[in-house]
């Protein structure tokens, strides 16, 4: 029964993440094509643009389906951290439930992603089929903490502060 319960959260977290890639990159799933995945970074106020919204979105969809197939499962993990993490971070100041654009999704994927790396993906996976499993303690901490400390360091150097011209036309918009 373990194993068909990871088999379900991993499909069900993987294919999640890797659908929010895809609305990154492309018009499938209710994205906006790759222009609007860039000008959604752009309004967050990351740079990069375009490289930007490719990496994010790759990154999403690697770590999602690499999740979700219980492959390579540690690293995935850290993958699926470090980008749910910049996710969260931009809806941070919106408090944590998502009836207010809040974290609470994202938390939601990066505390399944820690999850399933500690647990390991269960015997119906990829790794298991491979004989990888279990994956060192060592290497599963390591992701752990490298993950979201990516997603972090990502927002650090990509993310720029607002100006005070964008901080007056925000509050404008609020007022009307």
């Amino acid at each position: 029964m373990d194993d068909a319960g990871l088999l379900i959260l991993r499909l069900l977290a993987g294919l999640l993440i890797a659908g929010h890639g895809v609305q990154k990159v492309s018009f499938h799933l209710g994205g906006k094509g790759l222009v609007g995945g860039t000008e959604e970074f752009r309004h967050d106020g990351f740079r990069g643009g375009l490289l930007t919204a490719v990496v994010a979105g790759g990154s999403q969809i690697g770590a999602g389906l690499f999740l979700a197939a219980g492959l390579l499962t540690p690293l995935a993990a850290m993958a699926a951290t470090g980008v749910m993490t910049v996710a969260g971070t931009v809806k941070w100041p919106k408090g944590l439930w998502v009836q207010n654009d809040g974290y609470e999704y994202p938390l939601v994927l990066v505390v399944v992603s820690v999850a399933l790396s500690l647990t390991g993906p269960g015997r119906w996976s990829v790794d298991h089929a491979l004989g990888l499993t279990p994956w060192p303690l060592w290497l599963v901490l390591a992701a752990i903490v490298i993950g979201p400390t990516s997603g972090l360091l990502t927002r650090a150097v990509l993310h720029r502060a607002p100006t005070i011209a964008a901080e007056g036309a925000s509050r404008a918009q609020a007022a009307d």
